[in-house]
């Protein structure tokens, strides 16, 4: 299944600076009824993302009842992505073959 949307550009520091797309509260509603279907555990859910031309496979991370799409900085460096912005990000759910 495709879910379109457009997520805020996040930063979450730990010992490292981490991205996310933020998933909307709509988009993460739909993804929260699939999530028994698609889940491997924890929450977490295999999807195949896509930023522009960009495609790489991730897994979303569960947050306060919403999700985060990981956005690894080679993947944000190629869609021109930076911390603010708004991208139109495509999830494949359940994974998919990223290109």
């Amino acid at each position: 299944m495709e879910i379109e949307f457009d997520g805020e550009v996040i930063e979450w520091r730990g010992p490292a600076p981490f991205f996310y797309a933020v998933v909307p509260p709509d988009a993460a509603e739909t993804i929260h009824e699939l999530a028994p279907m698609l889940t491997y555990g924890w929450g977490v859910i295999p999807a195949q993302v896509t930023i522009g031309r960009v495609s790489w496979t991730t897994s979303l991370f569960p947050k306060d009842g919403g999700y985060l799409v990981p956005l690894r900085a080679v993947e944000r460096r190629r869609a021109g992505v930076e911390l603010g912005d708004v991208p139109h990000v495509t999830l494949t759910l359940g994974g998919g073959s990223a290109s």
